[in-house]
C-alpha cells in the first residue's frame, strides 16, 4: 500500500516524497487508523520497519495547530541519542506543517531546556529521567497531554527506567490515549501494558525472534578474543564489501579493548559509542558514522538500540549476546527498509550456550564458515580469558613470591590498647586542664571572679 493510499494529509504527502518514500511498511499500514481511532495501541515489530513512522503520521495527521504553551503529545525513549533521532525523524515528517517539537535528555543544560519549554511545545521527546527532573522542577506541565508514546519500552525497563515511568503516569492527565511500541514482547512489558492501558488493541508484524528475510547470516567459531581481533582485521581489509559496518560488543571495557587494537590500521575509519563516553562525543561519532566520513562504528547494545542508520552493509556481532532478543535487535540495523543487509556472528567455545539460544528463538540454524586460512590464530589471551587461577598473577614474578601469609597478624604494642571509657577521659582533662564547658559562660566568670 502507498502512503497515499493511507489518505494522509498533502503535507504529510510532500513530506514523504521529499524523503522519497513511496510505499508503507506493514507496521505503518496497519497502524494509522488504529492510532487516529484514539484507542490504546501495542505494536510489536522487529527493529527496522520504520516503527517511529508508524505512530508519529497518524499524530501529526491530526494534531491541529494551537497557540497553547503546553505540550499535547509526549514521546518516551531511552536513550538521548533516540531522543535526537526522533526528532529529527518528526521533523523531517512536519516540515510543512507548523509544528513546534522539543527533544530533552541527560547530560545537557537543564536550565537551556527549561528555556526552550517555556517559550512553548506542541510535541516534547524524552528520556524518562530528564523528563521527570523538568516535571518536578515544574517547567513542564504535563496536564495538557493527550498522547503517550513509549517507544523501545522493553530497553526502557531493562535500564532500570521502570520507577520514572511509574511518576510519569502520575503526573500526566487519566484521559489520554497510550501508544507502546517496542520490537519484543516481554513479562516486563505485559506487566505494565495490563495495569496501565485499557483495554489496548494490539498489532503485530511479525514474531518476536523471526529472522528478517532479507538479511543474510553466517557465522564463526573462533577460540578467543585476539583471534577475532584478526579476523575482524582480515575482514574489514575489504573495504569494497565493507563499505559501512556495525560492530556490537557486550561491555565498555570490551569496546575500548578492541578500539585500541583495531586504531592502529583503522584509525581515520573508526568511530565509537558507549555510555562512558561524553554526550558531544557520542553524537560526532554517530553522525559521521551515518554521513560515511567514518566506514566503522563500534557500539555497545543499548547505545545503537533504535538507531537508524542507512544502507548499513554488515553487522558483526563481535561478541554473541547472552539474550537472544540482543541479536535481534543487532542485526535490525542492516536490512533496513526492505533492502538486503548481511550479518556476522563471532562466537567463542564459552559463547555456544548463548548462540544455541538465539537459534532456537528464532527457529534457524546460523551456517558456520570456516576461518580464512590467512588468520592467525593467536595463544594470547585477555585477563577474562586466563584460567581463574591465573588471574591477577603477573607473569614477571616467580612462583616463591605468591606463597601465602598467615591470614592473621599479632596485635602490635602500638593497636593493643584497650578501651578505659569514662575514667581515661576523666585522666586526660585533669591532666589537660581543659574546662568542663567551653560554651558555659557562667563557668567562666565564676573562674575569673576565684582568680582575682
Amino acid at each position: 500500500m502507498t502512503f497515499q493510499d493511507l489518505g494522509i494529509s498533502n503535507q504529510l504527502q510532500y513530506a514523504v516524497d521529499d524523503l522519497g518514500f513511496v510505499n508503507a511498511t506493514p507496521i505503518q499500514e496497519q497502524a494509522f487508523s488504529v492510532v487516529r481511532s484514539g484507542k490504546d495501541v501495542v505494536g510489536i515489530a522487529q527493529t527496522g520497519t520504520g516503527k517511529t513512522f508508524a505512530y508519529m503520521m497518524p499524530i501529526l495527521q491530526d494534531l491541529r495547530f494551537s497557540k497553547q504553551k503546553h505540550p499535547r503529545v509526549l514521546v518516551l525513549v531511552p536513550t538521548r541519542e533516540l531522543v535526537l533521532q526522533v526528532v529529527e525523524q518528526i521533523e523531517q515528517l512536519s516540515k510543512y506543517i507548523n509544528t513546534r517539537v522539543l527533544g530533552v535528555y541527560g547530560g545537557a543544560n537543564i536550565n537551556t531546556q527549561k528555556q526552550s519549554i517555556l517559550q512553548g511545545q506542541d510535541i516534547i521527546v524524552a528520556t524518562p529521567g530528564r523528563l521527570y527532573d523538568l516535571a518536578l522542577s515544574n517547567a513542564l506541565k504535563l496536564k495538557s497531554i493527550q498522547k503517550l508514546v513509549i517507544d523501545e519500552v522493553d530497553v526502557m525497563l531493562d535500564l532500570g527506567f521502570r520507577f520514572q515511568l511509574m511518576n510519569i503516569f502520575d503526573v500526566i492527565p487519566e484521559r489520554r490515549q497510550n501508544i507502546l511500541f517496542s520490537a519484543t514482547m516481554t513479562e516486563d512489558v505485559d506487566a505494565l501494558i495490563y495495569d496501565f492501558f485499557k483495554k489496548p488493541e494490539k498489532i503485530s508484524v511479525a514474531v518476536s525472534g523471526t529472522p528478517l528475510d532479507n538479511i543474510e547470516q553466517i557465522s564463526y567459531n573462533i577460540p578467543n578474543f585476539f583471534t577475532k581481533v584478526n579476523l575482524l582485521h582480515h575482514l574489514l581489509s575489504d573495504k569494497e564489501s565493507f563499505d559501512k559496518v556495525l560492530i556490537f560488543v557486550g561491555f565498555k571495557r570490551t569496546a575500548d579493548l578492541l578500539f585500541k587494537h583495531m586504531q592502529e590500521m583503522f584509525n581515520d575509519e573508526m568511530c565509537i559509542i558507549h555510555s562512558n563516553k561524553t554526550q558531544n562525543y557520542r553524537i560526532r561519532s554517530i553522525k559521521q558514522f551515518d554521513e560515511g566520513k567514518n566506514r566503522i562504528l563500534l557500539a555497545t547494545d543499548v547505545m545503537a538500540r533504535g538507531l537508524d542508520f542507512d544502507n548499513v552493509s554488515h553487522v558483526i556481532n563481535f561478541d554473541t549476546p547472552e539474550f537472544p532478543e540482543n541479536y535481534m535487535h543487532r542485526i535490525g540495523r542492516t536490512g533496513r527498509a526492505e533492502k538486503a543487509g548481511k550479518t556476522i556472528l563471532f562466537s567463542t567455545k564459552k559463547e555456544q550456550v548463548a548462540k544455541e539460544e538465539i537459534e532456537t528463538l528464532m527457529k534457524y540454524e546460523i551456517p558456520v564458515l570456516e576461518l580464512p586460512e590467512d588468520v592467525e590464530i593467536s595463544e594470547l589471551l585477555t585477563e577474562d580469558e586466563r584460567p581463574r587461577e591465573d588471574q591477577g598473577v603477573s607473569k614477571n614474578r616467580t612462583s616463591l613470591e605468591y606463597v601465602p601469609g598467615p591470614a592473621f597478624h599479632e596485635k602490635s604494642e602500638k593497636n593493643s590498647q584497650v578501651n578505659r571509657g569514662g575514667s581515661y577521659r576523666r585522666e586526660i582533662a585533669a591532666k589537660y586542664k581543659k574546662p568542663k564547658t567551653r560554651g558555659d559562660k557562667n563557668y567562666n566568670k565564676r573562674n575569673k571572679k576565684k582568680k582575682k
